[in-house]
C-alpha cells in the first residue's frame, strides 16, 4: 500500500492531525503504532477504514491517552502483522504555531516532524515554565536579551507583570540582579557588562558561567533561559552570538547541551 503524509500537525488539544495520500483506502484493522527510539516501546491505535475516497485520508489521533513518554517516536502502519515506516512530505514545522502551543500551561510538549530520511515522527518533551529565547545582542555596555514565556499559561496581551533578571554563578555563589520587562508573554531584559564582572571580582582564572533566569510576577518559578521552540537541535555546537571584551574580559553567549543560555565570561 502506498501512503504519504503530506499534512501533520498537533493541535493545542494535543491532537495528532494527519492527512494521507493513499493509493487504495485503508483496509480494516490497518493500525497507526508509535515506537519510541530508545526504549522500543510501543503504542498502537486502531484506525480502521477512514473513508472511501483513494487518493486522500484524514487521521485524528489523541496523544495523552497513549501516555507517551518524553523522547522520540517513529510512526509506522501495521496491518496482517506487517507493518512499513510512515513517509511524510510535511516538514512539520511553524514558529507561529509552536508560539500558540506553548502558550497553554503543560507538563509535555508533542510536536511532528519529518525526519531527514523522509519519514514521520513525534518529539515529546518535558513542558516546564521556561523563557524562550528568541534575541540576544551586546550594545552599549549592556547584554540584552528578548523572548517568550512558554508554559506558563499566561495570557498574549497587554498586561505587564513586574519581573527580574537574575544571574548566578553556581561555583562561588555570585548573584545579579536586573530589572526585566514582561508584557503579555514577551519579555526583555537587560544588565550591564561591569555589573557582570563587579558581581564575582575574585573569580577563579579561566571560564565563568553565569546562569540567567527570569523572575516573573504571577509564576511561582524561576523561568530559566533557553531556546528549544524551533527545528534548531544542538545549539551548542551550532550557534554562535557576538563576544564583547570588558577591561579586557571576554564576555560572551552559548548554550548547553540542554539548549539552555549561559553568559561565559573569561577563559
Amino acid at each position: 500500500m502506498g501512503v504519504v503524509v503530506t499534512d501533520a500537525e498537533v493541535t493545542l488539544a494535543d491532537v495528532l492531525s494527519l492527512r494521507l495520500a493513499i493509493d487504495e483506502p485503508l483496509e480494516d484493522g490497518t493500525e497507526l503504532v508509535l515506537r519510541h527510539r530508545t526504549t522500543g516501546v510501543e503504542r498502537d491505535v486502531l484506525l480502521g477504514s477512514p473513508g472511501a475516497r483513494a487518493r486522500e485520508a484524514t487521521l485524528a489521533v489523541s496523544l495523552a491517552p497513549l501516555e507517551l513518554s518524553a523522547g522520540r517516536w517513529d510512526a509506522y502502519l501495521r496491518h496482517d502483522g506487517k507493518r512499513s515506516r510512515l513517509r511524510s512530505v510535511d516538514p512539520g514545522f511553524s514558529l507561529d504555531h509552536l508560539d500558540a502551543y506553548a502558550l497553554c500551561r503543560r507538563t509535555l510538549a508533542y510536536r511532528s516532524y519529518r525526519t531527514r530520511n523522509g519519514f514521520l515522527a513525534l518529539k515529546i518533551s518535558d513542558a516546564e515554565p521556561v523563557a524562550e529565547v528568541r534575541s540576544i545582542w551586546f550594545r552599549e555596555g549592556r547584554f540584552e536579551v528578548m523572548g517568550l514565556l512558554a508554559y506558563t499559561g499566561l495570557e498574549d496581551d497587554d498586561s505587564r507583570h513586574e519581573a527580574v533578571l537574575t544571574l548566578e554563578r553556581r561555583q562561588t555563589g555570585a548573584h545579579l540582579k536586573a530589572t526585566a520587562t514582561v508584557q503579555g508573554v514577551r519579555f526583555h531584559a537587560a544588565v550591564s557588562l561591569v555589573d557582570v564582572l563587579a558581581a564575582d571580582p575574585e573569580e577563579a582564572e579561566g571560564a565563568a558561567m553565569w546562569e540567567p533566569a527570569l523572575q516573573v510576577e504571577g509564576v511561582p518559578t524561576a523561568l530559566r533561559l533557553g531556546s528549544r521552540l524551533d527545528d534548531v537541535d544542538g545549539k551548542r555546537r551550532r550557534l554562535h552570538y557576538p563576544s564583547a571584551r570588558v577591561d579586557g574580559v571576554l564576555i560572551k553567549p552559548c548554550y548547553t547541551a540542554d539548549d539552555e543560555l549561559r553568559i561565559e565570561v573569561g577563559g
